[in-house]
């Protein structure tokens, strides 16, 4: 899941003559600010598929005869006939045009994974083609599988990034690809040699892979995910690795309940599998990184029992060839109601408890037998249903002792773990005895987080830290400060993680025992009731608790509020609003709530975004996705932080800045603004002509200025003679030139001087003047109506070099991304050279430290082939970044959208308004106001 989109903010360095320089990002975090990555983006139907997390380089996915054609970027502005030709047909038009002559052609490269069938297996009339894909009996693994394979798949090209449709045979030890299944007699146009430093990575899309060699990286896309499955299934018994991606079976948020090495025995036949144990479900994998699972055993009612041994001698299992199996293994049978049995051979005790504990419970059996003597205690209670007279509540093992642990409460299935959980014991106990004063603040926050980062990175050990608790607040004699602390440390766990099975019965009967209106305790038990439902309906968390959160929970009472923590969302006109969440609000109710408050409508409608800055102090900000917690982000901006200054101040005192602004702009949305939108659209449009970023000319931006200083301090007030009841001309003088380094473009101020500085006052002065009376609502909608004359408003511009140009040229262009699709725009007078809809693109993202952008166009009407262009800009890693996700995001939302955009901007079309053509290059000599 990616946590934040990078983007830079405004920067005036852009405006500059120089290309943009490239900065090196720090070591962040390695949970979300982490060092700035480019990835890289396909079309795949319609849709923005990442198919690598890192940028291209040029050695990668191809050979020296797999490149057909040259890219190649013309900077002049095309004709309006090229510009007719230059947009793409639909994939439909596409896919009908495709014939099978042309698939086995020099121009193959040229059909995107649209223009085949991606839904089901690929497939065409015999007398046509070949099968799409096919086994060889020949070569079998070890248990039978085929470790030959052919068939066609999509391979990203080598210089022009761009799919070719290539006939691929896996054959002893090696993979070869060519043109078609015709050309097999012929020499490959490449091969890779498989071997067990070969990788394979699954992307993002669910029909793409990478495999990764020594010396290149193969980007590939299967037909269908049934090929897919089949590719990856015979790559991986070839090279004994497993693709990198989490078990298929963890789906929303379930986490095995115990793991490990195992030895599986069935039917007489043995094997080492890598196993987990889900709900009650009973997975076992060739590998712990395997996506797939060899198989699925349920336990539901099953018997589970220990295999008594102790006759068994060494020589039987030497003599049965299981050499690795040892007469001390121990041994467990699984034995379903309506299935043969199957064994399990486990190495250390510590592990067979573990696994005959969690086994016997996800069976539903008594847990009143196995397990430490603290879970039997618990077994006991779950099978009397929890009797709220039964005197097993009071059981010293279940109560609060003042001795120490000796022993891990649940069962653990190592000694490492059973050490650990005496170490968190003991930072518990300092967490709860010390008490909490100003001083002691932070010492209680660097406990917490130490703690609670222990069992996040040791899922075994969340179970035991909820017991240990419990057992500290259980008939605990009332003191000062100890039992509301150990309640506290409660309430931040139970946001955080949630105990497995029974033992969250456990929690949950133990809290309803403690809630009580009248009295703290009761009252904190109350608020962890309502903690641990919000985390079974939203999930866990990912990181450690802030010293915001921390610091709330101790000093803050949070049982008075619905929403203990609050924080502020500062707006583009310079204003901020406070808003409460919880630790599982995400980033979509947190904004929920803020567009209640606030008078907006949800982001999906508004294109708004929730941001952060950097922890780094750059001019950076993070784009937080909806399905993020808060708390999360908080967090993880706060241990960047702590990263970027070891040591200093300034890592306990700065906090994280969110800001809401908008980040996609639609056309078709501007109906049902309200005015909150319209007011912050304003703020930003005005940021971004005083960056340079907008087309105005200086009377026009003189005029903008005006508006948005009656916005922002009304009527303007004339400076009067010294006396009660008038403006001074030293405040009236400050006053204007406030607005004018607010709202007035600076490349008209930079440099001038100081008697032309005056007279630009004094044209403010009138201009504003004239505004007198004129209400915020009308001068933002009057605002709004003359920046949207322009056909790139709202679109996210980027300063850029083209690579194909010489450095002694040094010609900036406008990178211009908006709903439409990406254009060119000239870096003086932001008129087009050139717009590629999102039609035609068909890769794009980092490449080496660049920006790259592959082009395919219509295929000529003569020829039938298509012509293919790979432009590459120098830009900033931050900026390649944002412009790559503000890209994705675009062709991901219009694939949604039924109706398409009306009135889209020309590839050269200028910005007119009542006749003039404002550009920052064009003078207009108008008297006097010109739009008021």
């Amino acid at each position: 899941m990616r946590l934040s989109d990078m983007s830079p903010r405004s920067n005036t360095a852009c405006c500059a003559s120089s290309p943009p320089a490239l900065v090196s990002p720090g070591s962040f975090s390695g949970l979300v600010y982490k060092n700035v990555t480019v990835p890289v983006y396909t079309a795949l139907k319609g849709r923005a598929t990442q198919i690598s997390n890192m940028p291209f380089m040029d050695e990668s996915s191809g050979s020296d005869d797999d490149c057909s054609s040259q890219a190649s970027f013309r900077i002049s502005v095309p004709s309006s006939e090229s510009r007719k030709t230059s947009g793409l047909g639909s994939p439909r038009a596409i896919k009908r045009g495709v014939s099978m002559s042309s698939l086995s052609s020099e121009g193959d490269y040229a059909i995107p994974p649209d223009a085949c069938s991606l839904d089901s297996d690929y497939s065409e009339p015999e007398h046509k083609l070949q099968r799409t894909s096919s086994y060889s009996t020949d070569g079998l693994g070890l248990g039978g599988e085929s470790l030959e394979k052919s068939g066609y798949l999509l391979k990203m090209g080598s210089q022009v990034k761009t799919w070719k449709r290539r006939w691929f045979v896996l054959r002893q030890g090696q993979i070869m690809y060519y043109k078609s299944p015709s050309d097999v007699i012929r020499k490959p146009q490449g091969q890779v040699d498989l071997n067990s430093r070969c990788q394979i990575v699954r992307g993002e899309g669910s029909q793409t892979f990478q495999l990764i060699s020594e010396k290149k990286t193969y980007y590939l896309t299967a037909d269908s995910p049934s090929l897919l499955e089949e590719w990856i299934r015979v790559l991986q018994s070839l090279l004994k690795v497993q693709a990198t991606r989490p078990p298929a079976l963890l789906r929303g948020g379930t986490k095995p309940t115990v793991k490990g090495w195992l030895t599986k025995v069935k039917h007489g036949h043995s094997k080492v599998v890598w196993c987990a144990l889900v709900g009650k479900i009973f997975y076992y994998y060739r590998s712990h990184e395997d996506k797939r699972p060899l198989g699925c055993l349920p336990v539901r009612d099953a018997r589970i029992e220990e295999v008594d041994r102790s006759c068994d001698s060494d020589e039987d299992y030497e003599a049965g060839g299981t050499r690795r199996l040892l007469s001390s293994h121990c041994t467990l049978v699984i034995h379903p109601t309506e299935h043969s049995p199957t064994y399990l051979l486990i190495g250390t005790k510590h592990e067979k408890d573990t696994w005959l504990y969690h086994l016997t419970v996800a069976a539903g059996g008594s847990s009143a037998k196995v397990g430490t003597a603290y879970e039997q205690l618990i077994g006991k209670l779950m099978d009397g249903e929890g009797d709220p007279d039964s005197p097993l509540w009071r059981h010293p093992m279940l109560c609060y002792s003042k001795d120490g642990l000796y022993a891990s409460l649940t069962t653990l299935p190592s000694e490492a773990l059973q050490t650990e959980a005496l170490k968190l014991f003991k930072s518990c106990q300092l967490f709860i005895n010390v008490p909490v004063e100003a001083a002691s603040v932070d010492y209680h926050v660097s406990l917490a987080q130490t703690a609670l980062q222990v069992c996040l990175v040791h899922p075994e050990l969340q179970s035991e830290i909820y017991c240990q608790l419990m057992k500290q607040t259980s008939c605990r004699p009332p003191q000062k400060y100890s039992l509301m602390q150990c309640w506290q440390l409660l309430a931040l766990c139970a946001p955080l993680f949630l105990p497995q099975h029974h033992f969250l019965w456990y929690v949950k009967q133990q809290l309803q025992r403690h809630a009580d209106p009248r009295s703290e305790t009761g009252q904190y038990a109350t608020y962890c009731q309502r903690a641990v439902e919000r985390t079974l309906r939203t999930g866990e968390r990912e990181a450690r608790p802030s010293r915001m959160e921390v610091v709330s929970i101790l000093l803050r009472n949070p049982f008075h509020h619905s929403l203990p923590f609050s924080i502020p969302v500062h707006f583009t006109n310079g204003t901020y609003h406070v808003v409460g969440f919880d630790g599982s609000s995400t980033v979509d109710e947190f904004l929920q709530r803020l567009n209640q408050e606030i008078g907006m409508r949800k982001p999906s409608h508004s294109g708004f975004a929730l941001f952060t800055d950097d922890p780094s102090g750059r001019d950076l900000e993070h784009c937080l996705q909806g399905s993020v917690k808060i708390c999360d982000a908080i967090s993880k901006w706060e241990q960047a932080m702590k990263e970027l200054h070891p040591g200093k101040s300034e890592g306990g005192t700065r906090v994280v800045k969110l800001m809401y602004k908008n980040r996609l702009y639609f056309r078709s949305q501007v109906k049902g603004e309200t005015d909150r939108e319209r007011l912050l659209l304003a703020s930003q449009t005005s940021r971004e002509i005083v960056a340079g970023r907008f087309p105005i000319n200086k009377e026009l931006a003189l005029e903008m200025a005006a508006l948005m200083a009656q916005v922002e301090y009304g009527d303007l007030e004339k400076p009067a003679l010294p006396g009660p009841g008038g403006t001074s001309p030293a405040k009236a003088q400050h006053l204007l030139q406030q607005v004018l380094d607010r709202f007035h473009p600076r490349r008209y101020r930079h440099g001038a001087p100081a008697e032309q500085l005056r007279h630009l006052a004094d044209m403010l002065t009138t201009k504003w003047a004239t505004l007198q009376g004129c209400s915020p609502p009308e001068c933002i909608r009057i605002y709004l109506t003359v920046a949207r004359k322009w056909p790139f408003f709202g679109a996210k511009l980027f300063a850029a070099q083209p690579a194909q140009l010489s450095s002694k040229e040094n010609a900036l262009v406008w990178i211009a991304v908006n709903e439409d699709g990406v254009s060119i725009l000239d870096h003086n007078t932001m008129q087009v050279h050139i717009t590629y809809p999102y039609s035609s693109v068909t890769t794009f993202g980092g490449c080496r430290d660049d920006f790259m952008l592959v082009i395919r166009s219509i295929p000529d009407k003569s020829s039938g082939k298509s012509h293919i262009e790979k432009l590459i800009f120098r830009m900033a890693a931050p900026k390649i970044a944002e412009a790559t996700f503000i890209m994705a995001s675009y062709m991901n939302h219009c694939t949604t959208t039924v109706n398409p955009p009306t009135n889209p901007p020309g590839a050269c079309q200028l910005w007119e308004l009542d006749g003039r053509q404002f550009f920052s290059s064009v003078s207009c000599a108008t008297k006097g106001p010109t739009l008021l």
